[in-house]
């Protein structure tokens, strides 16, 4: 004779049902442009990556107090590629040219460092205080980052797969 307890069924299935949103919540599925707190893993904010891969980071030079323009790609290995720079003076900080297989282009009183090749797996940036007011742009929008980040905090941007946990935590840019 079998020894059934009432009930068993519905916590065994109940006990599957929270196993599965658990882990729906906290199993990274979406992939961003992450900005995480440091090198802690914590996400202050993120934007959405979707078929558009590109990106730039637009700041203003604290010498020359002038528009510096880096623009990246998202790999298909989820690393951040480079490949232009766009810059107004020449001086301080800035390239005089471009390196091997690069193209050094001047325009409209800009200078230019096409082709670039430079492929990273992050970067970290400090928002500045200030004068370099750091924006990133997507899909032609810019987003000024102290808007989201306290100005001087340092973050690591990356590629990353986020949680849904990790989103509903962080700010997305996009929705701001």
């Amino acid at each position: 004779m079998i020894d059934r307890k009432p009930g068993r069924h519905i916590k065994i299935l109940l006990s599957l049902i929270f196993i599965s949103i658990a882990l729906w919540f906290f199993i990274p599925i979406k992939q961003a442009l992450v900005f995480e707190y440091q090198n802690t893993g914590k996400v202050l904010a993120y934007i959405p990556i979707s078929k558009e891969k590109n990106f730039k980071i637009k700041y203003t030079h604290s010498i020359h107090l002038s528009d510096v323009v880096e623009s990246y790609t998202v790999t298909k290995e989820k690393k951040i590629k480079q490949y232009e720079l766009m810059y107004e003076d020449f001086a301080i900080g800035m390239p005089e040219n471009a390196s091997d297989g690069e193209i050094f282009e001047q325009k409209d009183g800009k200078y230019y460092i096409k082709n670039m090749n430079r492929t990273f797996p992050l970067f970290d940036l400090r928002i500045g205080k200030v004068r370099a007011n750091h924006r990133v742009i997507y899909k032609k929008m810019e987003y000024p980052l102290a808007n989201y980040i306290e100005v001087g905090t340092w973050v690591r941007i990356k590629i990353d797969n986020i949680s849904l946990f990790q989103q509903l935590k962080g700010v997305n840019i996009l929705e701001q």
